[in-house]
Formats: C-alpha cells, sequence, structure tokens
C-alpha cells in the first residue's frame, strides 16, 4: 500500500470518526464522544506524520496534469485545504483544551467552528488523493 493510499484513508477515518463524535454528543453520550474525538485527533496526527515523512523524505510534489477547469477546481480545492488544514490545528488544540477543563459552554461554542473546518479537511484530503492518483491525467509530453 502506498504511502498517499494511507494518508487518504486517515482522513477518511477521521471524516467518519468525526461525524461520528458529533452524533454521540447529540445523544447525550459524552463519554463516547470524548473517546471519538480523541481518536480522530489521534488519526490526523497519525497522517501529518505520515503526510511530512512522504513530502520531506519520500517525494516533494505531484503534479496534477488535467487542465482548463478541471485544473482551476482543483487548485481552489488544494488551496483551501491547505489554508483551513493550517488554520484546524490551533482550533482542534483550543476546542480540546475547553473540554478538558471543564469548560463546555465554550467548548460547544469552539467546536461549531472547528467541526465543520475538520470535517472540509478530512474529506477534501480524500479527494486530493483521489484527484493525484486516481484521476489524474497522464504527464504532458
Amino acid at each position: 500500500m502506498s504511502l498517499p493510499l494511507v494518508n487518504a484513508c486517515l482522513n477518511g477515518t477521521s471524516f467518519v470518526l468525526l461525524l461520528a463524535g458529533f452524533a454521540a454528543i447529540k445523544a447525550g453520550n459524552r463519554r463516547l464522544h470524548e473517546r471519538l474525538m480523541y481518536t480522530a485527533m489521534a488519526t490526523s496526527a497519525a497522517f501529518l506524520a505520515c503526510y511530512l515523512y512522504y513530502h520531506l523524505v519520500i517525494r516533494t510534489t505531484t503534479s496534477f496534469n488535467r487542465e482548463g477547469p478541471v485544473k482551476t477546481a482543483y487548485l481552489v480545492m488544494l488551496a483551501s485545504h491547505v489554508i483551513l488544514a493550517t488554520v484546524n490545528v490551533p482550533l482542534v488544540l483550543r476546542t480540546v483544551y475547553l473540554a478538558r477543563r471543564q469548560r463546555f459552554d465554550e467548548h460547544k461554542r469552539a467546536a461549531k467552528i472547528t467541526l465543520p473546518v475538520w470535517l472540509y479537511v478530512s474529506i477534501t484530503g480524500v479527494l486530493v488523493y483521489l484527484c493525484l492518483y486516481v484521476w489524474n491525467g497522464p504527464a504532458p509530453a
């Protein structure tokens, strides 16, 4: 299995865990919510470690070879993914900090911003993989 595929699987797993964690808290199961969210954090941290290893040690870039509006859409998605992934780290850390301090009103307000950003970053991570390794056209001659 290739490391980019592992990364996509980690992102997809984070996405599912986040949805399950949201469902658990909506159902009133705080303990399950906490476990699922910590697991989502661990999965996202594993993704980040693998991603950095891949890009710093194994391979630095992969080109998207399609042209026209498809390439524009890919680049917009990629840019928003990278920007929001960077923003997401402090959002997640702050949201977890508030929960750990049992400041649940503030935690809930923070989570209303953090969750959609984290979900977007996770699912667009999978889409970036698909664009580069599944749907990508051949390199131009």
